[in-house]
């Protein structure tokens, strides 16, 4: 993705206050990268069926009210609120039934009611709906019991959803399914959408092997591209799977060269840790403007950021760590916001919930540490129990658990019962 001059790293970095690469907090990382991703701007035109989970371009302004007219909320009686007796029932005629999509064309006075459908245009006058359940009925005759309808009851308000020249979604917004149903309430055909990011992926490392190649001794299957390719599905981005790519310098300048030309971000596991025998870092380096940090949490510590380029295309570089678990930690610490930012969304902190721990829990200050756990509920609340060994290359706990517990940076040692922070998956991996 190219910009006009884009900041150096270096910039970036003496904006950030209290930078240091080799300590760095997840919330300096997380501030640092918001800084240095730029956005989407190409546009697109949908129809709205083709546009859930896209990003609004540009603010959708009604050009209607919505509703268009006064209208019943549910099938009863229309009338007039200065009719209702102060004390005791209302006695009134009715003249008439008003259905949805039909105008009543005949007029209502002072002492008179309308036989009503939900959604039918209130007649000029009246004000008031008593549910049909409420009254008693004696031909045109209509009761209405005191004390069961208040004046402007069960009335809907032409523009009360949404009025004329009023902002129906802004810019950024991803598009769920009641956006699509409010533009279609609005007469909307077609949405302005940023064209979809293009995120390349790929896993480093000698040692790796795809599914279906046979298993050399000391050797491993490769489980991040497909956990990378489960969360980036949730952010609705192009994916390029690039697949596994050996520890040479030829290979590895090859595959990055080709995901900075074809993708506005590339995705990396493995080969970014200090002392680790391999080119990745090299090549990362001579490709692009690059950092390598130790961020203060566990797990994931090492991570690459940075921006690589190749022919003229520049692509950011996240390169993530090579545990498994490490790889899902730093995704959502990091790279999911910058996605979403780099589409073009509105970004919102992800929700977290709280609740008491099963169990006392080591944690040193000075590091944001993320657990795995399994949250329930309680008769008391919610309650949180950690799944077991966290080290951060047992897949099997992550997948067992439905939730992180995140000890922030400046916690310290968590006892029997007390309250801790919980990103709940559900909706998330």
């Amino acid at each position: 993705m190219t910009t006009a001059t884009p900041p150096t790293l270096a910039e970036i970095a003496s904006c950030v206050s209290g930078y240091d690469p080799n300590a760095l907090p997840v919330a300096q990382a997380q501030e640092f990268i918001a800084r240095l991703v730029p956005r989407v701007q190409a546009v697109e035109m949908l129809a709205i069926r083709s546009a859930l989970g896209r990003v609004l371009a540009r603010d959708i302004v009604s050009a209607i009210d919505v509703p268009a007219h006064d209208n019943s909320a549910m099938d009863g009686y229309a009338l007039r609120g200065s009719d209702l007796a102060a004390s005791g029932d209302t006695v009134l005629q009715a003249v008439g039934t008003g259905f949805a999509g039909a105008q009543f064309d005949g007029s209502v006075a002072a002492g008179q009611c309308l036989r009503i459908m939900t959604g039918a245009v209130m007649p000029a006058g009246l004000d008031t709906v008593v549910p049909q359940e409420f009254t008693k009925a004696d031909g045109t005759r209509v009761t209405v019991p005191a004390g069961v309808v208040r004046t402007g009851d069960n009335r809907r308000l032409a523009g009360e959803d949404l009025a004329m020249g009023e902002a129906a979604l802004k810019a950024g917004r991803v598009l769920r399914p009641a956006d699509l149903g409010l533009l279609a309430s609005l007469g909307q055909a077609e949405v302005p959408v940023l064209r979809r990011l293009r995120v390349a992926f790929f896993s480093t490392g000698d040692e790796l092997r795809s599914i279906g190649e046979p298993l050399d001794a000391g050797c491993v299957y490769d489980s991040n591209r497909y956990t990378l390719w489960g969360m980036l599905q949730r952010l609705g981005v192009d994916l390029i799977d690039m697949g596994v790519v050996r520890d040479d310098p030829a290979a590895l300048e090859s595959a990055f060269r080709h995901a900075a030309e074809n993708a506005d971000a590339v995705i990396t596991s493995g080969g970014v840790s200090v002392g680790e025998a391999d080119h990745t870092k090299q090549v990362m380096k001579t490709l692009g403007d690059v950092l390598f940090w130790r961020i203060a949490m566990r797990p994931g510590r090492p991570m690459a950021i940075g921006r690589i380029t190749s022919r003229g295309h520049d692509a950011i570089l996240f390169g993530l760590p090579g545990n498994p678990v490490a790889v899902m930690v730093t995704f959502y610490a990091f790279v999911r916001d910058a996605l979403l930012a780099m589409s073009g969304a509105f970004v919102q902190p992800l929700p977290m919930l709280s609740a008491a721990s099963t169990q006392p829990i080591r944690k040193k200050a000075g590091r944001t540490e993320y657990q795995r756990g399994i949250v329930s509920r309680s008769a008391t609340g919610w309650q949180v129990e950690i799944t077991g060994s966290q080290g951060s290359g047992i897949l099997r706990s992550m997948s067992e658990a439905n939730g992180l517990v995140v000890l922030h940076h400046e916690q310290g040692n968590v006892a029997a019962g007390e309250l801790v922070d919980v990103l709940p998956f559900d909706g998330l991996v």
